[in-house]
């Protein structure tokens, strides 16, 4: 850590921990409010309409009265991690540093709790700012087995829901996940293989295997977070912890035959249990 009332200079001290002397006395901007209400009509427009691109997001708005261009709205919605879901051409290949790993979903039938898990990322709007929220989920019974926030699109939130969710349930035979960079990263890697977890990664153009977690995502901000305005982290945790207790253990779900995600997953955990 930097001391200003160190003996050492700060520029020698950034020399000795690796950090430039500008990175360090940088300081970062608060987003404009005008920008942040951009960024949650895009979501919102993105949840409605999850096939638009830049260009037609950046239509849409204009006749909404945003003065906006398609490259900005195209850098926002980089930023905020989301892009529109459609059938694209395999036009390029993974990095070769990345590991990816093949699709073993086709085909499945998911018939049972801890078969299959999934995670993905979704854009939080605040009051002010906004977070970065991950979740975890039994597909077959949509329980959500743990998540976490961040103001960074790093690994480390990711891998500390994962790690919260294995020691609370176990871990299932198949973990699938998009190929961002979160989930290609060794430490989630090296955590699923340790674990006896078969990886597998939505291949390029699979556009429909986003549509389940997508439900999820509309269902978290319609019915909770956009309802409320989170001051800060600490507020949004506490309101989510709730909604997601609500969300497992009380909320009926009609794809599930009107049960809960919590009476599906114990109930056949007990089964196997049992057997």
């Amino acid at each position: 850590m930097i001391d200003r009332e160190e003996r050492l200079s700060v520029k020698r001290q950034c020399e000795l921990v690796g950090l430039s002397r500008t990175g360090w006395y940088y300081q970062p901007r608060p987003v404009p409010e005008a920008q942040l209400r951009l960024m949650r009509r895009i979501d919102e427009l993105h949840l409605e309409h999850p096939f638009y691109g830049a260009r037609r997001l950046a239509a849409q708005l204009r006749r909404e009265g945003y003065k906006v261009g398609r490259r900005h709205v195209g850098t926002l919605m980089h930023r905020m991690g989301i892009e529109a879901l459609y059938r694209k051409p395999r036009t390029s290949q993974p990095a070769r540093e990345a590991a990816i790993y093949p699709y073993l979903l086709k085909g499945l039938a998911i018939e049972a709790v801890n078969q299959v898990w999934s995670a993905d990322i979704s854009y939080l709007p605040m009051e002010r700012g906004f977070l970065y929220l991950v979740a975890i989920v039994d597909v077959n019974s949509r329980k959500v087995l743990a998540f976490r926030l961040s103001n960074t699109l790093t690994a480390e939130f990711c891998v500390e829901a994962l790690d919260e969710a294995l020691m609370r349930f176990g871990a299932p035979e198949i973990f699938n996940t998009d190929q961002g960079a979160q989930f290609t990263s060794d430490a989630w890697i090296e955590r699923l293989k340790a674990a006896g977890c078969r990886i597998s990664m939505d291949g390029k153009g699979r556009w429909v295997d986003n549509v389940f977690i997508e439900r999820l995502w509309r269902t978290v901000k319609y019915e909770e977070v956009y309802l409320h305005a989170y001051r800060d982290g600490v507020e949004a945790r506490e309101r989510l912890s709730a909604f997601f207790d609500f969300y497992n253990g009380r909320r009926l779900h009609q794809s599930l035959g009107y049960q809960t995600p919590d009476e599906i997953y114990f109930a056949a955990a007990e089964l196997r249990e049992a057997a």
